[in-house]
């Protein structure tokens, strides 16, 4: 007859625990963190975002995949763009600090009306600052292309891809900025789940346009843009539907709907 030791048993018991947090935190978690221990709290809160980011760099994957059937110069084209992209998602990244800043003290304070107020605040920035770079991209996608050292062909060719990336960089922005929002309330399951919406919406999109199945257009290289901002809009929309009709630590109402140029400044 055999006998597990103690050690066997509790270990089997603290596995099982830390299943069940893995699969509350991937199904979304209605605890207030501040009233958990803070490891199983930081669980509960890493493991969306951890899968958040690894989802967020799948989208150059996807279209690097699909593309590098059009040939040499329109993979060159998505890694020259992906490597202008980083600019956006270092400002999408270091305006989600901030906003998590904001919106998480303004929680911590039980003031969930003002965290909405500053949710707005945030997405008024990464709105204002977003149309800087989508003016520079589309006006000068041919300069950006030769900046970065690719060939006339190229150029020529996949100029309209970063036209339409940066072009649409606001989704981005947005992303980063509302995945703060509900990370900084406690609701990170949210951000992974609608990533991985816009992800699969992509992954669908891109060989359809990319290479004109069905009633779809044959886009070549742009198409991937297309159906990378499709996949990203529509991650958008959804979030900020969230916001307004959700029923989330955060919800956005029309009186929350006010600029304050001060606590704008403080975000950038």
């Amino acid at each position: 007859m055999s006998h597990s030791s103690p050690r066997t048993g509790l270990s089997k018991s603290a596995l099982r625990v830390f299943l069940q947090d893995i699969r509350e935190a991937l199904g979304g978690s209605e605890r207030d963190f501040t009233q958990i221990p803070i490891g199983k709290a930081i669980l509960l809160l890493s493991i969306p975002m951890v899968l958040e980011m690894v989802m967020e760099s799948v989208f150059a994957l996807v279209d690097i995949f699909f593309v590098s059937r059009l040939g040499a110069e329109a993979v060159a084209t998505v890694g020259i763009t992906e490597s202008l992209m980083t600019i956006i998602y270092a400002i999408g990244i270091g305006l989600s600090v901030g906003t998590t800043a904001l919106v998480a003290r303004r929680i911590g304070e039980k003031r969930p009306e003002e965290a909405a107020v500053s949710a707005v605040q945030a997405i008024f920035a990464g709105i204002v600052i977003s149309l800087v770079f989508s003016a520079i991209g589309v006006f000068y996608a041919r300069d950006l292309l030769r900046l970065m050292g690719a060939s006339e062909e190229t150029v020529e060719k996949g100029y309209m891809y970063p036209a339409i990336m940066l072009g649409g960089n606001g989704i981005i922005m947005l992303l980063f900025i509302i995945n703060a929002v509900f990370r900084s309330s406690g609701d990170a399951a949210i951000s992974m789940r609608v990533l991985f919406v816009a992800n699969l919406i992509n992954i669908i999109l891109d060989p359809l346009l990319i290479f004109g199945m069905g009633p779809f257009p044959e886009l070549g290289v742009k198409g991937a843009a297309v159906a990378t901002n499709i996949g990203r809009g529509t991650a958008v929309i959804y979030q900020l539907y969230l916001l307004g009709k959700g029923n989330y630590r955060v919800k956005v109402r029309v009186e929350h709907l006010v600029i304050r140029i001060s606590e704008v400044t403080r975000i950038i």
